[in-house]
């Protein structure tokens, strides 16, 4: 599916609506069309998809999600200089057979419930916003089950985060979160100079594909409380990190040493503690 008309160049876009990235809003813009267009390709076939965008800025990623077949996408924005934008860019697009293709909502993407805004089958696609993007991706993981697919740009280190095995030092909490709702792959990286303006580190997209069985969310919460002590003090034996949880008696019931680390207990064995408790 093509794009309605002729759209002025981006850099145009930015300049008639005052859109200087923002380190407040930790706004780094994608603008590359060539770039925007193997992002969306890493979602995979997004025909007859319900798309949902958080922080489209000038709308880059945005005219990449209207090439593809997705039958509908909902842009995300709390920078009023950017609902602007993108609904200037929603007048040019929706007319036709293509009415009320994108829509565009002013808000707070940390504050909204997202499965309400679009039906199945579902998936996030974002150039997320640096300083919070891992608690958006929390957030999104504790319902990953109403998602078919998301696909998310992280800083390089945050994305190694999410994808980190065992035993290696980039393994924590993200990872255990991902890994124990997910199937997760980096499929890009991009340097500083991909963006404008550039960030001081590399970006890198991550395919998150929710496993068929998700956790209750009582199970999910049990998961946050477990991880976030075992990992807040990482040089402690779990023995100690866990105490407040049970500590010694907890592990012994799991099987699992209590001399052993955080990052060296595979996603099962958290997930066998975290039913434990």
């Amino acid at each position: 599916m093509s794009e309605p008309g002729a759209l002025p160049p981006l850099r145009e876009v930015i300049a008639a609506h005052g859109l200087d990235a923002r380190h407040t809003l930790g706004q780094h813009f994608l603008l590359d069309g060539n770039l925007t267009a193997r992002v969306v390709r890493a979602a995979g076939d997004l025909t007859g998809r319900n798309v949902i965008e958080v922080g489209p800025g000038p709308g880059g990623l945005t005219r990449s999600l209207l090439i593809s077949g997705a039958a509908r996408i909902v842009a995300i924005e709390l920078d009023p200089r950017a609902v602007a934008a993108i609904a200037e860019l929603a007048g040019m697009v929706n007319s036709g057979a293509a009415a009320g293709r994108l829509t565009i909502i002013e808000a707070d993407a940390l504050r909204v419930d997202l499965p309400d805004l679009a039906r199945q089958p579902r998936q996030i696609v974002a150039n997320l916003p640096y300083n919070v993007a891992s608690p958006l991706l929390v957030r999104w993981l504790r319902q990953a089950g109403a998602y078919e697919r998301m696909t998310l740009m992280f800083q390089r280190e945050v994305a190694e985060r999410i994808v980190a095995a065992p035993d290696t030092p980039a393994y924590g909490r993200l990872s255990v979160l991902t890994g124990w709702t997910c199937e997760r792959h980096i499929a890009l990286r991009l340097p500083p100079t991909a963006f404008v303006p550039p960030p001081k580190v590399w970006s890198a997209v991550v395919v998150l594909t929710p496993h068929a069985t998700q956790p209750a969310p009582d199970l999910f919460a049990t998961m946050e409380r477990l991880t976030a002590a075992a990992f807040g003090q990482r040089r402690k034996m779990l023995r100690g990190a866990l105490k407040p949880l049970g500590g010694a008696a907890l592990l012994a019931r799991a099987g699992i040493a209590p001399e052993r680390r955080a990052e060296t207990l595979s996603v099962a064995e958290f997930d066998r503690l975290a039913r434990l408790l």
